[in-house]
């Protein structure tokens, strides 16, 4: 295996296709009504404010998981418009649409964060007064945080398990093994084939699942600081600390990545592979086929952008 460090890529999993991105570039393929791919192309546009505050740990997770859910749903949003519409309307399609392009992509982008912060909202506060309902039971602040975890852990698995259960997830769920498997071929140095990339592991220590789960584990400690009672108290803290829970969680996933392939160390990240299990599905080889492409399409452009850059120097 060669000694030299590759960049760190990163995907998500959209309706019948995926997302990879690079430096420079995003990339999304998807898998159309007639058997085709098509791609969808964003160019990774830096913001020098946003560099330097990535720059910064604790912070950095905040802003990448907020840029991450914006440019997200771009992708998504594109997927879930091309999937299922024979290539031979898509004269028609493009006519009916009313919005401009600027106006649809920012639309969609806040649309994506927002979505995130409400479901963030949602997932941590239920569990505050599903366990402030069994306080005549538990009484002790430590009790308190600990039924409050477990509350936040089964509503988790409960959500994803039956949401899995949907055939649009399910599919979703296996572009996700889809992508997590071209990712491993291509950091085990191997040829990007469908034989290659099947034979790979569906589970990635970097992936965003690892992170929601590591954003329960570091939330139990992090209560531990601040009071229980009364409950306005606790809902407040709860809001307040959302941005500290996820830039210490966001920490944690790159310590546990860092740490893969050290003897007894790697363990740290394997609850966030167990979560995975669920939320990644063993794909298909026409499922793969789709993520190869989108990799080996990123890799092109990330290609010509670097060598457009050398020339300019």
């Amino acid at each position: 295996m060669s000694t030299e460090k590759k960049p760190a890529y990163g995907g998500q999993a959209v309706v019948e296709g995926v997302m990879f991105g690079g430096k420079h570039h995003y990339v999304t393929a998807v898998r159309r009504k007639d058997d085709s791919i098509e791609f969808f192309h964003l160019p990774r546009k830096g913001n020098p404010v946003l560099a330097k505050l990535k720059k910064i740990p604790f912070l950095r997770g905040i802003i990448a998981i907020l840029e991450a859910s914006a440019n997200g749903t771009k992708h998504l949003n594109f997927s879930t418009d091309r999937f299922d519409v024979d290539p031979a309307d898509d004269r028609k399609v493009a006519s009916e649409r009313k919005e401009s392009k600027l106006t649809m992509i920012l639309g969609v982008a806040a649309a994506g964060i927002l979505s995130f912060l409400f479901g963030k909202f949602i997932f941590t506060l239920i569990p505050v007064f599903l366990a402030e309902s069994t306080r005549f039971i538990f009484r002790s602040d430590f009790s308190q945080i600990m039924v409050e975890g477990a509350f936040k852990l089964i509503l988790l698995l409960a959500y994803i398990y039956f949401i899995s259960l949907t055939p649009l997830i399910k599919r979703v769920f296996q572009y996700h093994g889809a992508e997590h498997k071209v990712i491993n071929c291509y950091e085990n140095d191997m040829p990007l084939t469908v034989e290659n990339v099947q034979k790979q592991s569906r589970l990635h220590y970097r992936c965003g699942s690892s992170f929601i789960l590591f954003t329960v584990i570091v939330g139990v400690f992090v209560y531990m600081l601040v009071p229980t009672d009364p409950l306005w108290v606790r809902v407040v803290n709860r809001v307040a600390l959302i941005p500290v829970v996820l830039g210490i969680s966001f920490e944690v996933l790159q310590l546990t990545n860092s740490l893969r392939n050290v003897p007894v160390l790697k363990a740290l990240g394997l609850p966030g592979l167990w979560l995975q299990l669920l939320t990644t599905k063993e794909p298909d080889s026409k499922q793969v086929e789709v993520a190869i492409e989108s990799f080996e399409e990123l890799m092109r452009m990330e290609k010509e952008t670097k060598m457009s850059k050398e020339q300019i120097v």
